[in-house]
Formats: structure tokens, sequence, C-alpha cells
């Protein structure tokens, strides 16, 4: 009996340690991972400090969310961010609402409704340009 038990406590610890381990919430929509590329790496950012203060370029990729919310590595949350992709021109002001991008070399996730705004749901990422509105 207590073989059993021990069984079962294995089970349900690898189950919970799987479910832990991925990113809850979170289906990046990218076709393949061009930002990892040495062509699509972010320039260096304006801000010294690697903020978006002064304006940035980066990496955006896009996450299943509503609204025009955005994810953050460092910006305190409320923080409103004018996101515009360098391709196209197309520009939407997004509030930090979460943590993230998780991936090396992107700068920001945005929302679905936000990646649409500025024309990057087919490429699933873009170069962009970050700017904190104040």
């Amino acid at each position: 009996m207590r073989i059993v038990a021990l069984a079962v406590m294995v089970v349900e610890s690898l189950l919970l340690a799987g479910c832990a381990a991925s990113p809850a919430g979170r289906m990046l929509a990218t076709a393949n991972d061009r930002a990892e590329t040495p062509a699509h790496r972010p320039r260096p950012a304006a801000d010294s400090r690697g903020g978006a203060a002064q304006g940035s370029l980066g990496v955006a990729s896009y996450y299943h969310a509503a609204g025009l919310t955005a994810a953050h590595r460092t910006l305190p949350f409320g923080t409103r961010v004018r996101v515009t992709n360098v391709a196209n021109g197309r520009s939407v002001v997004v509030r930090v609402n979460d943590r993230g991008p998780f991936i090396r070399g992107r700068s920001i996730d945005l929302s679905h409704g936000a990646a649409q705004a500025v024309g990057m749901t087919e490429a699933g990422v873009a170069e962009v340009r970050m700017e904190v509105i104040k």
C-alpha cells in the first residue's frame, strides 16, 4: 500500500512540475524564431539603462490576450508605451500589465489586438520602436 501511495505522489509531482514550467496563458504566435538570427537582433537601445524612456528599438512578439496591452520585463505596471512597427510605420499605445517576454532577443510582447494594430500578426515578430508616454 505504501508503494502505491508513493507512486501516486511521484506522478502528481511530475504533473504539477510540468504545468509550472509552461508559460500558462501565453501562446506565442511565431511561425519561425527569426528574432534569434543575427539579422533580426534588436539594435542597442537609445537609453543607456536599457529602458524605453528615450525611445528604443527592439523585437516584439505577440500573445493571445484582449485589449491593447503588453508585457515588458522592467517597466512598471500601468506604464503606457507607444510601439511603432519599424517596417510599416504603424503604431499603437499599449499599457504594460504583465512581465515578459522571456525569449532571448525580444523586448516586448504585445496583445493580439495591439499586434493587429501595428500589422505584425502575419510574421509573429517585428522590429519595433518603443517610447514611454508620460
